[in-house]
C-alpha cells in the first residue's frame, strides 16, 4: 500500500466508524461537518479499496455488513484513543477552547440557559457553542452532543451526570383570573377551577399535593391527588405560562418558567404552602456520554453552570 493510499484509508475508516455510530449518512455528515454525498463517496472508495461491501444501503436505513462491522469493531477503539490523545495535546495550554455541542429543553434553554451561555462565552473567547433546543430525549452517543441539559430525576447509567440545581413545581394564575374565579384555599378547591395541564401520553390528568405539616419523622401525611381539567393543555411550560397570563386558568409550572412573571406580579402563587407534584422533575442535570476524560471546555461550562444555577430560582 503506497503512502497516498495509506493516508486516504485512515480518513475513510474514520468516516465508516462515524457512520456506524450515527446510523445514517445524514447524521454522520452532520457530525463530520461535510455533505451527505461526501460521506457516501468516501465509503464507496473504501469499499473499492477493500474489495468487499461494507455497508448495506436501503431507502430508509443503513446497516453494516459483517465485514464492515468487523472493521468498525477493530478500529473504533483506536480512533477513540487518537481523539483523546489529540484533546490532551490541544488542552495542554490549560485554556478552554473549541466547539461544544449542547442540547437542552426548549423552555429551560430560552428562559434560563441562553443568557448564561452568553456570559460564559464572554469569559472564554476561544470556546464556541452550538445549542440545540429540543424536548426529545435522544442518545447522546448517537447524536454527537458533547453535553445535554436534562430536567429529570433519572439519568442513564451509561452517562456522566452533574447535578446543577434543584427545581420545584408551583401553581400560578393571573390576578385577573383569581379575582373573577376566587382563589383556592385547599387542593380540593381545584376541582371547580380551570386547570392548565401538561399532558403525558397514557397518564391521567391529576396533580398531587403534600400538606404543609410534616410528621415528627419528617414524612407527609394525607397527600391529596386531585384530578384536573380545563379548556387548554400543552406539553411546553412556556405555553402553559402564556395561557395563565391570558387568564385561562391555573397552571402548574416549573419554577424556572414562573420566576420572571411572579417577580413582575403578572402571575400569583396559588396554594403556596403546599408542595406540588405533577409532570415536572425536581432536578436539573448536565449529562454527557461516558468517556475516560472530560474536555476542558465542557468541564469549564459545567462548573460555570453549577455556580450560576446554585441559588435556584428564588421562589422559596
Amino acid at each position: 500500500m503506497d503512502r497516498k493510499t495509506n493516508n486516504t484509508l485512515w480518513g475513510q475508516l474514520h468516516w465508516l466508524v462515524m457512520l456506524a455510530q450515527q446510523g445514517s449518512f445524514t447524521a454522520a455528515a452532520d457530525r463530520l461537518g461535510v455533505s451527505k454525498a461526501a460521506v457516501s463517496q468516501r465509503i464507496a472508495e473504501l469499499e473499492r479499496a477493500a474489495g468487499v461491501a461494507l455497508v448495506q444501503r436501503t431507502t430508509r436505513s443503513v446497516r453494516l455488513t459483517e465485514a464492515g462491522q468487523r472493521l468498525v469493531d477493530e478500529t473504533g477503539d483506536a480512533f477513540k484513543a487518537i481523539e483523546q490523545s489529540f484533546l490532551t495535546v490541544k488542552e495542554s495550554t490549560g485554556t478552554p477552547q473549541g466547539l461544544i455541542k449542547v442540547t437542552a429543553p426548549v423552555a429551560f434553554a430560552r428562559q434560563q440557559l441562553v443568557g448564561r451561555l452568553a456570559e460564559f462565552l464572554n469569559l472564554h473567547p476561544l470556546v464556541r457553542i452550538e445549542l440545540d433546543l429540543s424536548d426529545r430525549i435522544n442518545s447522546l452517543a448517537l447524536t454527537g452532543f458533547d453535553l445535554a441539559i436534562r430536567h429529570t430525576d433519572q439519568v442513564p447509567d451509561t452517562s456522566v451526570a452533574w447535578p446543577l440545581c434543584s427545581t420545584q413545581a408551583v401553581l400560578v394564575a393571573s390576578p385577573s383570573y383569581l379575582k373573577n374565579r376566587g382563589e383556592p384555599t385547599t387542593p380540593d378547591d381545584l376541582r371547580g377551577h380551570a386547570c392548565l395541564n401538561y399532558p403525558r401520553t397514557g397518564e391521567r390528568s391529576e396533580w398531587t399535593f403534600l400538606p404543609p405539616q410534616l410528621t415528627s419523622q419528617g414524612h407527609a401525611e394525607g397527600a391529596q391527588v386531585i384530578p384536573v381539567s380545563g379548556a387548554f393543555g400543552a406539553n411546553n411550560s412556556e405555553a402553559l405560562r402564556e395561557a395563565a397570563l391570558a387568564d385561562l386558568g391555573i397552571a402548574m409550572l416549573p419554577d424556572f418558567s414562573a420566576e420572571a412573571a411572579l417577580k413582575a406580579g403578572t402571575l400569583n402563587r396559588v396554594l403556596s404552602a403546599w408542595t406540588c407534584q405533577g409532570p415536572f422533575a425536581a432536578s436539573i442535570y448536565a449529562v454527557r456520554p461516558y468517556a475516560l476524560r472530560t474536555p476542558l471546555a465542557v468541564n469549564a461550562l459545567v462548573q460555570f453552570l453549577k455556580s450560576s444555577l446554585a441559588a435556584g430560582f428564588g421562589l422559596n
